[in-house]
């Protein structure tokens, strides 16, 4: 009998451990949900959640997959669903997520963490907004529109246009073939190759963009700016740090380069025609190229057609030296 009774003991207390291990193993996990939707390509995802990071990639052809992670990151029991609620509604080809939160978590936001993890047709469109917390889109064709009031911005290789905004974080596009509209109130902004027209601002920190086939605006109030190729219009400037950039075809437009804190310099395919105008309030004007002078000359101020004359070449710095390049 006695053995009976400690056998029974033993898987009784196994049963326990067994429960308060599960119990754990929860709380550390979190709260995740997974909801699947059947589509059409060209339809569109819309996020739009109180705090949270989102992320989204290409997956199959026909269909939409939401994972939402809801943890607590200081380990409490508390049912999270509490605290931050998900809902999905579907409309023919359009999914649209919210997620809202319904009371206060410790100071802020800082005891859970809200994660989207998205797979959407590779053509399909996405309008995404969260108030904390970084945005990454992969390669998708489709219009891209992404807001975010902190956290970073990351865009792979997009078919369509895109808008991005965030009030605190850095931007990255890898390729585009749109146009491209960024915006940052403090942080870098790093552009791949884009087959449209580029329109990217920062208020802190450098940009830098490797090729633009279509019109470029590029401004920065803390950052120099540095672009490998533009073969249009191009309007650059800074407030703290050098520009530089290489034109490499023939513009449809004027052309302005500008820095308040540092140099400028401009390298031009040698078959370039422009009206070239160019000053250094703190340094040198230097050129490589013919320039048809007009008017005085003077170690700080060149005048003069390029080639015949064209578009006008607007080059201006402050503090440093322009020097104008053939490349």
């Amino acid at each position: 009998m006695l053995r009976g009774n400690l056998k029974f003991l033993r898987i009784l207390f196994s049963l326990l451990i067994l429960v308060v291990f599960t119990h754990f193993a929860v709380a550390e996990s979190g709260e995740q949900i997974e909801k699947t939707f059947s589509v059409k390509a060209g339809g569109t995802l819309t996020i739009d959640t109180d705090v949270g990071a989102i992320e989204v990639e290409a997956g199959a052809p026909d269909q939409v997959t939401v994972e939402v992670l809801r943890k607590f990151s200081n380990g409490d029991d508390e049912d999270i669903s509490k605290v931050f609620n998900v809902s999905f509604h579907q409309e023919g080809n359009n999914i649209e997520v919210i997620g809202e939160r319904k009371k206060k978590w410790g100071f802020g936001w800082g005891g859970i963490r809200i994660q989207f993890m998205v797979k959407v047709p590779p053509k399909f469109n996405v309008d995404l907004r969260t108030s904390g917390g970084s945005i990454s889109v992969g390669d998708l064709e489709g219009t891209v529109n992404s807001r975010t009031s902190g956290g970073s911005l990351s865009f792979g290789d997009i078919k369509g246009p895109i808008m991005g905004r965030t009030s605190g974080g850095s931007i990255t596009l890898d390729k585009c073939e749109g146009n491209v509209d960024l915006n940052t109130s403090g942080g870098s902004i790093r552009i791949g190759e884009v087959n449209g027209d580029l329109d990217v601002h920062t208020s802190g920190g450098g940009i830098d963009i490797d090729q633009a086939k279509g019109k470029v605006e590029a401004k920065t109030s803390g950052g120099s700016i540095h672009v490998d190729e533009v073969s249009g219009q191009i309007d650059a400037s800074t407030s703290g740090g050098s520009v530089e950039c290489y034109i490499a075809g023939q513009p449809a437009g004027d052309c302005q380069l500008t820095s308040s804190g540092g140099s400028v310099t401009v390298y031009l395919d040698p078959n370039i025609s422009a009206d070239l105008d160019a000053k250094s309030s703190g340094g040198r004007v230097n050129s490589d190229l013919k320039v048809s002078v007009q008017g005085e000359m003077r170690r700080n101020v060149l005048r003069g057609e390029i080639n015949g004359g064209g578009p006008e070449l607007y080059l201006r710095t402050s503090a440093g030296s322009v020097n104008i390049r053939e490349k």
